[in-house]
């Protein structure tokens, strides 16, 4: 008999040679048909494996994360079994779940188009209702060189497997390299749709050929998958290059260059109000700020390290007169060599640099997404040279600026990484253990007095400090890192970087990065997703619009509001066009303005305005002097 110790400490005993599916129907029918798979000693284990010796022993049943990914992996083999029927000489990559679902990636012997993605849908319906077994073994790799010889990314995969032997799962005719585990049977995966198509390299190795990867989510109730796709469509609604788009916020051009992101008109409002809004509020914290240039010698970036390390993301070298510059990627080394350039006192720190700082880096092709990963962006960007026994007033001060700025912007769903280092593996950090033990506490220290919500992250430390990102979910689910501060003792050194203590003598700084809104353009990215497009009135690019009833009767009165609204700093388009009213305010609406103004007789006669507020059927009348009031109140108040 084998003992089982089971998730709530009992003890059960079970006849060896048991399969897991067999157990649990020992334990509970009702168990039995939800579990998906077993766990084994921490261990994922299909429920047709045996119990052979005495373990811990749980069950992973429906509505548990681990089952959602089991499912989805399972469905991406479902996929690639429908594509081996339809498509005779395809060859099969890798396959996995991903946190929403899952893809396969495979090379098709000819093209496909969005549109094929019905037709292997409804073949893995039907795979789905014959209900096939779904069997695991363990076979070795010269055998399993000879079953799959006819696909060179399987037997590529077998060849990465430790030890002698792979796993190999069959379903029907189609068979598997896969370590698992999986349903028990085709019969269980139900609920999927197939979402769309997309190019990629074959073990992500722009080097190696790309392949076809097709995306599906995969769901254990109808509803479930209901709810997801409803979410994929507001997703779609929210993309942030579709509203860029329709709010003529920014452009691309192929002819300008992929990643380069081209402000238009409405754009550089919203990244002037941006600009602005942090500027101030960093001046009057005592910021400091500066303009360096968007390049640099690349002595500088050896120098600082990055040369050596980062090279790969860094636009290539131009090399005029025996010169050699580069885009800078960041903005540090610049602003190391602005310290340098005077002798300061420990009397003067800390200094705070502060830059709206334009950067570049070579992003992948495949990787540009809009705004949010673009070739050429903005950051707001600051590093503070302080004293060690300032670190952790000076960290207490950043990380109430981020709070300050999250209520601006009405963010709450978020959560503070604390990032430290690896105490097993020393080595790979810089600096010494007293150092870096007094870092983290103080760090963690001030956490605990703002009663900050945060978590420790044990080796994601930068190899130069510890850090704190600020992971922010996004309205469409993902974990956003918009703010981040750093430590660094590395560059202090590197550079060569000193101040005057009270013994007169030469100490070495310590610096803190640090960005608040990060880069620009992914902040605006993620504000138009948040938002989908409608902005808080402070930041719309227009923030009224005027539209007259009638032109020949109410222009006048109209062009004097103009000149008003510009004396008064309000952001405005009038509609002097020859269309139905209608038209306008509906047109005015999908172009979420704020605040529609319909200038009347009534209007003109008793010098007032009647506006609709974006989202709203009432509409409400004031004086010209109460609407401008209202509106100036607002944006002060970052409403």
């Amino acid at each position: 008999m084998i003992k089982i110790t089971l998730k709530d400490g009992s003890v059960k005993e079970v006849e060896e040679g048991l399969s897991y599916i067999e157990v649990a129907k020992l334990l509970s029918s009702s168990l039995a048909k939800q579990c998906v798979v077993a766990k084994v000693d921490g261990q994922l284990v299909d429920l047709s494996d045996k119990v052979n010796h005495d373990c811990n022993l749980e069950f992973v049943v429906k509505g548990d994360k681990e089952a959602f990914d089991v499912l989805n992996h399972s469905a991406a083999h479902l996929l690639a079994n429908a594509v081996f029927d339809l498509y005779p000489g395809a060859q099969f990559g890798v396959g996995p779940e991903i946190e929403e679902g899952f893809y396969y990636d495979i090379a098709f012997p000819e093209p496909i188009q969005p549109s094929d993605l019905a037709k292997i849908e409804k073949r893995m319906q039907q795979l789905s209702k014959a209900n096939i077994k779904i069997t695991h073994e363990v076979m070795n790799k010269k055998d399993a060189h000879e079953l799959f010889k006819n696909d060179k990314y399987k037997t590529e995969l077998i060849d990465a497997v430790e030890g002698d032997e792979v796993g190999i799962y069959r379903q029907g005719n189609y068979t598997e390299v896969c370590r698992g585990p999986h349903v028990m049977s085709t019969g269980v995966i139900q609920h999927f749709k197939l979402l769309s198509l997309a190019g990629a390299y074959w073990r992500g190795d722009s080097k190696n050929e790309q392949l076809t990867r097709i995306y599906g989510t995969c769901w254990f109730t109808k509803e479930d998958l209901e709810k997801e796709l409803a979410l994929i469509e507001d997703r779609k609604e929210r993309d942030h290059r579709k509203i860029g788009k329709d709010m003529g916020i920014f452009m691309f051009d192929e002819l300008v260059g992929r990643g380069l992101p081209m402000y238009l008109p409405n754009g550089f409002i919203v990244r002037r109000a941006l600009a602005d809004y942090i500027m101030n509020k960093e001046y009057a914290l005592g910021y400091k700020h500066v303009m360096t240039p968007s390049l640099g010698n690349v002595q500088l970036y050896k120098t600082s390290g990055h040369w050596a390390h980062y090279k790969d993301d860094m636009f290539p070298a131009m090399e005029l007169d025996d010169e050699a510059y580069v885009l800078r990627p960041m903005n540090c080394p610049h602003h190391m060599v602005m310290f340098k350039s005077k002798l300061h006192s420990y009397r003067d720190l800390p200094v705070r640099i502060a830059e709206i700082a334009n950067d570049f880096r070579f992003e992948a092709s495949g990787a540009l997404t809009g705004l949010e990963r673009a070739r050429a962006f903005t950051q707001n960007d600051s590093h503070i040279f302080c004293r060690p026994d300032q670190i952790g007033q000076e960290f207490k001060g950043v990380l109430q600026l981020i709070l300050d700025v999250y209520k601006d912007f009405g963010f709450k769903d978020y959560k503070f990484r604390l990032s430290l280092r690896d105490i097993n593996n020393k080595e790979k950090y810089f600096g010494n253990d007293d150092l870096w033990e007094k870092s983290e506490n103080e760090l963690r220290s001030v956490l605990k007095e703002l009663n900050a919500d945060f978590y420790e992250a044990p080796g994601e430390a930068a190899f130069y400090g510890p850090k704190l990102d600020v992971q922010v979910k996004s309205a469409i689910g993902h974990d956003v890192t918009l703010s981040t501060i750093q430590l660094d003792y590395q560059l202090p050194e590197r550079f060569d970087l000193t101040y005057i203590d009270e013994q007169g003598g030469k100490t070495r700084p310590v610096v803190i990065h640090r960005a608040i809104l990060g880069s620009l353009d992914r902040f605006i990215a993620f504000l138009l997703e948040e938002t989908k497009g409608v902005l808080p009135l402070w930041l719309a690019p227009v923030q009224t619009k005027i539209i007259p009833v009638n032109l020949q009767y109410h222009q006048e009165f109209c062009d004097k509001l103009v000149n008003k609204f510009i004396r008064a700093g309000i952001r405005f388009e009038t509609d002097y066009r020859d269309e139905k009213l209608g038209k306008k305010i509906r047109e005015a609406q999908i172009a979420k303005v704020p605040y529609q103004l319909v200038i009347g007789d009534n209007e003109v006669a008793n010098d007032t305005l009647t506006y609709r507020e974006y989202g709203k059927q009432e509409q409400t009348t004031v004086t010209v002097e109460e609407f401008i009031k209202m509106i100036q109140d607002k944006v002060s108040n970052h409403q």
